[in-house]
């Protein structure tokens, strides 16, 4: 089973569309300043897209 869940991920963002463009820039972020929001050992994932996934699902990135 994938973590998060996308049944999870698309209550808190409207589509999956903007879910995409929303973790693909944050991901691009993390690998260009190698800033993270949570600990190392907090997330779940090792790759960049998925810690952005985990990111979105702990509702550290805020849509405007």
């Amino acid at each position: 089973m994938i973590y998060p869940s996308i049944d999870n991920l698309l209550q808190k963002v409207g589509s999956k569309y903007l879910l995409v463009n929303i973790v693909a820039k944050r991901a691009h972020e993390m690998k260009q300043t190698a800033y993270y929001q949570l600990k190392e050992n907090e997330y779940k994932s090792k790759k960049e897209i998925g810690r952005a996934l985990e990111e979105v699902n702990a509702n550290l990135i805020h849509l405007q």
